[in-house]
């Protein structure tokens, strides 16, 4: 077979050019490796304003449930990370890659695949904001790096980010496939806030006593509204733990009042678990599957089975059919950590909502901060020394149980407290395509949260994840 193609700043300016042009014609043995997990400082839409941010949070999230529910058509080690946690929602996590490695800071998302970082000296970011100005966003550079090739358009790897069937779009190669020096097509990828697009490379990843030598990794070479890269934690071939053939992951996400701060929790990936033993102190549920896995792109996601929502101890009568998948694949629950504000389909979402209204008998209704944020309820608490508000909780399937701490579910601002989870139809249309329900990160804050992958299970306790700093 032939070598893989080497980097080509020059190509890679070629294809710049093309992708510019399409954001304006288109729409936009066991051990373990740890790694920092932190929200992230690139704040799009920075605002003094703590209403208009929580609009501005609530409709990202609603904004990312809608492409969830709709997506476009090694050695044993344990080693951690940090992780980081942002403004704006998300939490990152720095990686590094290439020879001699460049540390690029990426956001941690259960909800998608592939791996990808802003690429090249000429990456280009359209509506992004920046905390100086454009020039300072992190880019990898391919030709400072002696183990950069581009991914062949015959590399079994390419049917990764395309279709299985790419290789028989590769023209250059029918009639002698070891010789080809076609490239992996360029890809364009569409998340719930923007867009990017680039092309595929084979690099070196760089982790804590533990080197990954050809990885597959998107080269962006523009994004909308992406100002950083992307670490892919879902279940498609391409994300990180299915390169690296993790057995577990597990995270700790940082309160929201570290937002932007240098506080860090870890992100610990395990490469070799082979123990049956659960891990001390967590709540497990089995990890689902897709009904129509392999034939749409809801495979991607972590389902879990959830059997009824509580608040105040009373059961939400929510139809089964929203609580799991059914056999046309729509419906269920997943877990992501992308989405901020917890997405619950109209149906859901409203029953829910009536019942903190009808059981919060003591606080009057802000339906003027409800028209500002687009959260709700909301209530007034001014003038209270404390407050009191009915469980929230959710029921999974195996008996595990995750009765949400006040601070996970109502956030308070200037003597006002409203329910942080989104809907239909308020700031964002969703149709009834893909999952119902998605526990966000805010839900998940000071929760900590094991995917065991070799078990087919997702573990969880509530803890304090500021415990390193």
């Amino acid at each position: 077979m032939a070598s893989p193609p080497k980097f080509s700043s020059s190509f890679s300016f070629v294809l710049l050019l093309y992708f510019l042009s399409l954001t304006y014609l288109s729409p936009p043995t066991s051990s373990t490796v740890t790694v920092p997990l932190s929200l992230s400082h690139f704040n799009p839409n920075p605002s003094p304003d703590t209403f208009q941010k929580l609009n501005h949070i609530a409709s990202v999230s609603l904004s990312r449930a809608k492409h969830i529910k709709n997506p476009p058509s090694l050695s044993q080690i344990t080693t951690k990370e940090p992780l980081f946690s942002h403004s704006y929602g998300g939490y990152s996590i720095p990686l590094s890659f290439g020879t001699p490695p460049q540390t690029i800071p990426f956001l941690l998302d259960t909800g998608s695949d592939l791996v990808w970082f802003p690429c090249t000296h000429r990456y280009f970011c359209k509506n992004c904001s920046f905390p100086s100005n454009p020039t300072n966003i992190p880019s990898f550079i391919p030709k400072l790096s002696s183990s950069s090739k581009l991914l062949g358009c015959v590399n079994p790897k390419c049917g990764w980010i395309h279709d299985p069937d790419v290789q028989s779009r590769c023209r250059d190669c029918e009639s002698d496939f070891k010789n080809c020096s076609q490239i992996c097509p360029p890809y364009i990828i569409l998340y719930g806030s923007g867009t990017t697009g680039g092309i595929a490379l084979e690099e070196t990843l760089d982790l804590p006593n533990l080197k990954v030598p050809d990885f597959v990794v998107g080269c962006s070479l523009f994004s909308q509204r992406q100002p950083v890269g992307i670490a892919g934690f879902g279940r498609g071939s391409a994300s990180l733990p299915s390169q690296l053939g993790l057995s577990k992951f597990s995270y700790c996400l940082l309160s929201r009042k570290f937002d932007d701060s240098e506080k860090s929790s870890d992100l610990i990936l395990d490469t070799g678990s082979t123990s049956d033993k659960k891990t001390e102190g967590l709540s497990y549920t089995p990890l689902l599957k897709n009904p129509f896995a392999g034939k749409n792109d809801f495979s991607v996601y972590y389902y879990v089975g959830l059997r009824r929502i509580s608040v105040g101890g009373k059961k939400i009568k929510a139809p089964y059919k929203y609580l799991n998948p059914g056999p046309d694949g729509n419906g269920g629950t997943i877990i992501d950590s992308g989405t901020t504000f917890t997405y619950m389909v109209g149906e859901v979402f409203n029953l829910v909502a009536d019942e903190f209204v009808n059981q919060v008998t003591s606080y009057e209704r802000a339906i003027n901060v409800e028209q500002m944020t687009k959260l709700r309820p909301c209530f007034n608490i001014s003038g209270s020394e404390t407050v009191s508000f009915p469980e929230l909780k959710f029921h999974f399937k195996g008996g595990a149980e995750l009765a949400l701490p006040l601070a996970n579910y109502f956030s308070i601002v200037n003597d006002v407290v409203c329910l942080t989870m989104v809907t239909d139809g308020v700031l964002s249309d969703v149709s009834d395509g893909g999952p119902s329900i998605i526990l966000g990160n805010f839900q998940q804050q000071n929760f900590y949260m094991e995917y065991d992958l070799r078990k087919e299970r997702l573990g969880f306790r509530h803890q304090s994840c500021n415990n390193k700093n």
